[in-house]
């Protein structure tokens, strides 16, 4: 295959996504939106569409397929290597006040909104059904993982572990999963008006959550941003994802697997993380500035990285 015809195919997957991102930015500076609106719609998609398109894609999914152990156990694995080498790496390229954050920001990747919708634009059926079933796992790691970071770097008592519990049981993506997996497993289906009545909810989650990222990102946060920030972005952008391309591919994992590994990898920083941080004592400057990095660089390093392994031939 030509190179020029495999960068029109990697761009008709990256484009659409990035064009959303990049379009709630414009229609934020020109008032169209506001901070109200991205304040209210992203809580409907973290409250409702997001676990509604989550719950029916577990529900459709053969788990025969989409339920693959080893995929699952490698990206438990890796997520777990990652965050032990960014905590290391952090004392070198971080104060201790900003240390859990710059930790959130280097390994927790935007992999509900960015990861499953260039999952779902690249492979389809399929793309979605696998991703929710790793983005329930995802959820629990990132979520997991980064209480830890803040609670461990934060000045002062910490009730850990009460408030990782919290998280973790009140979450309603977690709730989702949980909830379609006997669905799932059983082959139990509902009604057909309950179903087209949960997809046209659903359907509201990828623009909506898009439009939002981007109404949220600012290009004056970018060049503000300190030695910390660019550090942080360059590891979830660049050396992580390289880092985990590279073992998948050393382990055998190859064409959808291998696809569906690298973008969940390859996500930028998930917008959750600044909320997360704020509240639980982080830098939340410090993470608006890792969330707006590296979310403007996926549009260049995703649509790079999926060239490059349609290239060699590896997806």
């Amino acid at each position: 295959m030509a190179l020029l015809e495999i960068l029109a195919r990697t761009l008709e997957v990256t484009l659409p996504v990035f064009v959303m991102v990049f379009a709630g930015m414009g229609l934020r500076r020109i008032g169209w939106i506001d901070a109200a609106f991205v304040g209210t719609a992203s809580s409907l998609v973290f409250k409702g569409t997001l676990p509604a398109l989550v719950f029916l894609s577990l529900i459709r999914a053969d788990l025969g397929v989409a339920l693959n152990v080893s995929l699952l156990s490698f990206f438990a694995l890796m997520t777990l290597l990652q965050f032990a080498l960014v905590w290391l790496w952090s004392r070198h390229r971080a104060g201790a006040s900003e240390r859990g954050t710059y930790i959130q920001g280097a390994f927790r990747g935007n992999c509900g909104i960015v990861g499953l919708a260039l999952a779902h634009a690249m492979y389809g059926d399929y793309g979605l059904s696998a991703g929710s079933v790793l983005l329930g796992l995802v959820i629990v790691l990132y979520n997991s993982l980064s209480v830890v970071a803040l609670v461990v770097h934060r000045p002062g008592p910490s009730g850990g572990a009460t408030t990782l519990g919290r998280n973790i049981a009140t979450n309603p993506l977690i709730i989702a999963v949980v909830a379609a997996l006997p669905f799932a497993a059983l082959g139990i289906t509902l009604p057909d008006w309950l179903m087209h009545t949960g997809d046209l909810f659903a359907s509201l989650t990828l623009p909506l959550a898009l439009l939002c990222i981007g109404g949220t990102l600012s290009i004056a946060s970018v060049r503000t941003s300190g030695r910390t920030a660019v550090s942080a972005s360059l590891c979830k952008m660049l050396w992580l994802p390289a880092l985990a391309t590279l073992a998948a591919l050393a382990l055998g994992f190859r064409g959808r697997e291998l696809g569906l590994l690298f973008l969940y990898f390859a996500s930028p920083t998930a917008t959750g993380s600044f909320v997360m941080a704020r509240a639980l004592g982080g830098h939340a400057g410090l993470a608006a500035n890792i969330i707006a990095m590296t979310t403007l660089a996926a549009s260049v390093t995703v649509t790079l990285g999926i060239f490059t392994l349609q290239a060699t031939g590896w997806l």
